[in-house]
C-alpha cells in the first residue's frame, strides 16, 4: 500500500470554505435546509411552536420583574458566576427551585443546554460508563461526546435494555441519562423502572426534566417529583427556565454534594457568563406565579389531550401526549417544511421537526399546548392544519 501523497497547501483563500457549498447542496437535496424567520412583537398569530407552556412569558408579573431587575442590576451579569456574575437573585432562585422541587440544592446555568453539558461531563469522565436512551436531547448527546466515558445508547424507553447495558459495563461508576418527557413526541420515560435498574446496578440517574417541569407532578413540580425521586441521593435533575417559566436559563437540582462538585468542575458553569439578572428575576416571578396558580399544569395537559384527540379524529397520525407536546406525522422533510409554512400563512405557527432532529427519521409538525389555549384556539389550529395538509398526510 503506497503512502499518501502530500497535502496540497496552495488553495486560494477564497476557496478555503468551498466545502461548505457542497454540504449546503447536500442538505438542500435532502430537504434539510433551515432558515431563521424573525417574528414581530405584535400579537396576532396563534403560537403552537414555542414552549411557553404556562403562558407566562408575557405575563406582566414576569416581564415586569425582568424589567425591574435589569434597571437595578444592569442588562448583563458582568461575568461568570465565580467572578462577578452571582447576584443575590441567583441565590434566591436556587433556593426557591430546590425548595419547590424537593431537592437539597440547585445551581443556575445560563441555559438548559449549558446545564446538561455541565451535569453530564462533571458527573462522568473516563472512569465512568454512561447508558442513555437513544432519543435523548442534543444537549445530553453533546455532553456524552465530551465526557470521555464509555457511552451506550439503548432502545427507547426500555428498562430491560438499560439493565443489560449496566450489568455488562466495563467501568465501576455508571450514570444513566434520559429525558423525562421526550421533545419530539412528548412521550414519558419510565422513570421509576429506570431508577430501580440504577439501584440494582449501583448507578446514578440523571434526568432532563425540561418538558416535565411546570407541567407534570404536584403543582408542576415535574416528572421526577411525580415519580417520587426528587429527594433521592442518587438522582440529579436538570431543567430549563425557558419553557414553563417563560424566562431564560437552566438549572441542575440534586444532592448538595453534587451541586458543590459542579461548582468546582462543570466547565459550562465555570467559564460561562452568568445568566442575566433580568432572566433570573423573571424565572423567580414565574415560579411565584406557578405556586399561586397550581392549576395551570392541569390546563396544559387538558389542552394537549384535546388537541391530539381532535387531530386524530381528523385522520392524522399523532403522538398521544403525556405532557404538552403533540406531534403530527408528515410524509417527508420537504412536505413538513411546506406544511408548516402554509400553517404560518394562515396565522398558526407550528414547529417543524425533520432529520437529524428526529432520531426515527419521521418528519413531523410539533405542536405545543399552553395553559391559556381556548376552545376557539384549538378549533382554529385543527382547521388550519387540516386545510393545509399535504395529500399524503392522512
Amino acid at each position: 500500500m503506497s503512502a499518501p501523497g502530500p497535502i496540497s497547501t496552495d488553495v486560494q483563500p477564497e476557496r478555503v470554505f468551498d466545502w461548505l457549498d457542497e454540504e449546503a447542496e447536500k442538505r438542500a437535496g435532502a430537504g434539510l435546509v433551515r432558515r431563521l424567520r424573525a417574528r414581530t412583537a405584535e400579537p396576532g398569530d396563534l403560537d403552537l411552536a414555542g414552549n411557553d407552556y404556562l403562558g407566562l412569558a408575557k405575563d406582566k408579573r414576569v416581564a415586569g420583574a425582568a424589567a425591574a431587575a435589569s434597571l437595578r442590576w444592569g442588562a448583563g451579569s458582568t461575568g461568570s458566576r465565580l467572578v462577578t456574575g452571582s447576584t443575590e437573585l441567583h441565590a434566591d432562585l436556587e433556593r426557591e427551585l430546590a425548595r419547590f422541587c424537593g431537592t437539597e440544592a440547585a445551581l443556575v446555568f445560563s441555559s438548559g443546554f449549558a446545564a446538561n453539558l455541565g451535569a453530564v461531563t462533571a458527573l462522568s469522565g473516563s472512569e465512568c460508563a454512561i447508558v442513555t436512551d437513544k432519543y435523548i436531547h442534543a444537549s445530553l448527546i453533546e455532553g456524552c461526546r465530551l465526557s470521555r466515558a464509555d457511552v451506550a445508547a439503548v432502545a427507547h424507553r426500555d428498562p430491560a435494555a438499560f439493565t443489560h447495558a449496566l450489568s455488562t459495563r466495563r467501568k465501576q461508576r455508571a450514570l444513566v441519562v434520559t429525558d423525562s418527557v421526550f421533545s419530539v413526541d412528548g412521550d414519558l420515560a419510565p422513570l421509576p423502572e429506570l431508577w430501580h435498574a440504577c439501584r440494582a446496578q449501583g448507578a446514578a440517574l440523571l434526568v432532563d426534566d425540561a418538558h416535565g417541569f411546570g407541567v407534570l407532578g404536584d403543582g408542576g413540580r415535574g416528572a421526577v417529583h411525580e415519580a417520587g425521586l426528587s429527594g433521592s441521593p442518587d438522582v440529579v435533575t436538570t431543567i430549563t427556565l425557558s419553557k414553563a417559566l417563560g424566562a431564560q436559563g437552566g438549572a441542575v437540582l440534586g444532592p448538595r454534594r453534587v451541586i458543590r462538585h459542579l461548582v468546582d468542575t462543570a466547565r459550562s458553569f465555570i467559564f460561562d457568563t452568568a445568566l442575566a439578572p433580568g432572566s433570573v428575576a423573571a424565572a423567580l416571578a414565574a415560579l411565584t406565579a406557578l405556586r399561586a396558580e397550581p392549576g395551570l399544569p392541569a390546563q396544559v395537559l387538558a389542552a394537549a389531550t384535546g388537541l391530539g384527540a381532535r387531530l386524530r379524529e381528523a385522520g392524522f397520525t399523532t403522538s398521544t401526549p403525556e405532557a404538552a407536546v403533540v406531534s403530527v406525522h408528515a410524509p417527508s422533510p420537504d412536505e413538513a417544511m411546506s406544511w408548516a409554512a402554509r400553517c404560518a400563512e394562515h396565522g398558526v405557527r407550528v414547529g417543524c421537526f425533520r432529520p437529524p432532529s428526529v432520531p426515527d427519521g419521521i418528519s413531523r409538525l410539533r405542536l405545543t399546548a399552553r395553559a391559556d389555549l381556548t376552545e376557539s384556539d384549538v378549533d382554529t389550529a385543527v382547521r388550519v392544519i387540516t386545510e393545509t395538509a399535504p395529500d399524503r398526510a392522512r
